[in-house]
């Protein structure tokens, strides 16, 4: 961020730079749920990086019937590691970590699961938690 803040010249548009963060998150009431909504998130990953394309979002089934080899697990690693998955207040306050870190001006959410009323939960339980805060 540093890097690119030094580099950024004031324009009529904007007077100084403008930092936008992504994260990928998955809420849920509790942190077991999160977890097991999340479940296919590192099959979803590896189709998109490998040449084989991106397949459908699994569910946490076929997901677990996955047959991962050292090179899948290492291909996803940096992906999963940072998806922030868990309760309202677990997710929020890991996002005010990246937020603080990063000194963003931006959080951009997305969230993935199989069921598409998850995946607005989702984003409903952390709209509720974030205003709270």
């Amino acid at each position: 961020m540093d890097g690119y803040r030094s580099f950024v010249q004031p324009s009529d548009f904007l007077d100084k730079p403008y930092v936008s963060v992504s994260a990928d998150v998955v809420v849920a009431e509790d942190e077991e749920t999160a977890h097991e909504l999340a479940t296919g998130y590192a099959a979803w990953v590896r189709s998109i990086r490998t040449a084989e394309g991106a397949i459908e979002y699994p569910t946490p089934e076929q997901a677990r019937a996955f047959e991962w080899r050292d090179e899948d697990r290492e291909l996803v690693r940096d992906r999963v590691d940072t998806q922030f998955v868990g309760s309202p207040g677990q997710v929020a306050d890991r996002l005010l970590q990246l937020q603080g870190a990063t000194g963003a001006d931006e959080l951009l959410i997305t969230t993935i699961t199989h069921d598409h009323a998850d995946r607005v939960r989702s984003y409903e339980l952390l709209a509720q938690e974030w205003n709270w805060r």
